[in-house]
């Protein structure tokens, strides 16, 4: 097995990144052929694709395929929605020239894979978040959709919920005044997994090919559906999955449009006696060193506690921002407020995230060329604050210098080797180079 050449491709981000201001402003004459046609859509990855399917055909789109390696869930997906056909090898939908677009649904490890085949396939992409299980699959991901010129959305439904557009919007309007810090923080009540024994995969569930691309482990049972989460092989621990959402949320509303360059804390498990890897306990700060257009550096700070049975400033899930004359309080669930000198209440809106807009927004974006609330380029830059969270609670170190222009770790070779990963040697779904 052999690692993605990260030198070689160093070369290919750099010059990706130059071209997509380019690429990006060219992208609606692109997109605007067949802007009258049923987009048709293939849905990869049954459990979170069952919602997205019935979403998208609520919005016009044709479900020509449903797609999963578990019988009992495809089997559950073709009863509940409209789909045509039902498989269980997403090369079937990708091998279909009909088909317009996929969504991907899967497990972490499959997002960067699928999409970089679908692309080829001249397939457009919408990717569940976090966009990318690795730093670099992210890069690969955007110079991909570039270069065949497709669009890719990312499943981060806050960008395109109007109440929470409006918040961002009054905070870049100056509401707060500059905006020098903003919170994101995930604290909930999470299960225990258990410890459990390698087993024999479940009946009915085509084990190999659900571990796709990455390196063979034997089947375990509390390293299955959903708990593959909390597996280094295949998810990206609570802040690649919801933590996510709060860290996008975060950087929108600060206003950055690049990678921090320091990066702090800490993650470890403090509460749960089991099976999974990754941190239930998360504090983490993100520094900007680029200034605004204040003079002033920028910080990002996470925090999640996956044992807790309360909430904070009233949400579970949320975000702050402080500026130098107020702050605001803000939920994808909820809504916001603005808060001016002595914590007076200026003005609030309600309103839940909406995974509606978001499917109709990709959908217009392929259609008729509309731009993308989150773009793979967006949500590259929110997935990297996950990244090197874990990359810090894995190799238990305190800090880390990041080269936004690079994209590499400065630190250590060891933390280096952690902007990627390994890869199943000639696996059909690698990512080429790898």
């Amino acid at each position: 097995m052999k690692k993605f050449n990260r030198r070689a491709f160093a070369k290919e981000a750099l010059s990706a990144t130059a071209g997509v201001a380019a690429l990006t402003s060219s992208m609606p004459s692109l997109m605007a052929a067949g802007a009258n046609e049923r987009l048709t859509v293939g849905v990869i990855g049954m459990s979170r694709g069952l919602l997205l399917a019935d979403e998208f055909a609520k919005n016009g789109a044709k479900i020509a395929y449903v797609c999963d390696v578990d019988k009992q869930r495809l089997n559950l997906a073709l009863h509940k929605t409209n789909a045509e056909k039902g498989v269980s090898d997403l090369r079937r939908i990708l091998d279909d020239k009909a088909v317009d677009a996929v969504i991907i649904a899967t497990p972490d490890h499959w997002h960067a894979p699928i999409a970089l085949l679908a692309c080829e396939a001249g397939k457009h992409v919408y990717v569940e978040k976090p966009c990318s299980h690795n730093i670099l699959e992210g890069r690969m991901m955007i110079e991909a959709a570039r270069r065949t010129q497709r669009v890719m959305q990312v499943g981060t439904q806050s960008r395109s919920t109007s109440a929470l557009q409006n918040g961002i919007q009054l905070l870049h309007e100056g509401a707060i005044g500059d905006i020098l810090v903003a919170k994101a923080w995930n604290s909930q009540k999470r299960a225990n997994i258990g410890h459990k024994k390698k087993s024999n995969p479940p009946a009915g569930f085509d084990y190999d090919l659900w571990v796709g691309p990455v390196p063979m482990r034997p089947f375990q049972e509390n390293c299955h559906h959903y708990s593959w989460h909390w597996w280094y092989d295949f998810g990206t621990g609570d802040i690649g999955n919801d933590g996510i959402h709060e860290l996008d949320i975060a950087a929108w509303g600060l206003g950055v449009d690049t990678h921090p360059t320091t990066v702090t804390g800490n993650g470890s498990k403090m509460f749960f006696d089991d099976d999974q890897q990754f941190p239930d306990t998360q504090y983490v700060t993100f520094e900007y060193s680029n200034k605004d257009a204040s003079g002033r550096k920028k910080l990002l700070a996470y925090e999640h506690r996956l044992w807790s049975p309360y909430v904070q400033e009233g949400h579970e899930n949320g975000n702050a921002f402080y500026g130098t004359n107020g702050y605001m309080i803000m939920s994808k669930m909820s809504g916001w407020k603005l808060y001016g000198p002595k914590n007076r209440l200026l003005q609030e809106e309600k309103g839940y995230y909406s995974l509606k807009d978001h499917a109709v927004n990709f959908i217009d974006a392929v259609r008729s060329g509309k731009q993308l609330e989150a773009d793979i380029e967006i949500g590259h830059r929110s997935a990297v604050l996950g990244h090197l969270a874990n990359i810090l609670a894995r190799t238990r170190k305190p800090a880390l210098k990041f080269d936004p222009n690079t994209e590499h770790i400065l630190d250590t070779p060891k933390m280096n080797s952690l902007v990627t990963r390994t890869y199943r040697n000639g696996h059909w779904a690698s990512p080429k180079n790898s």
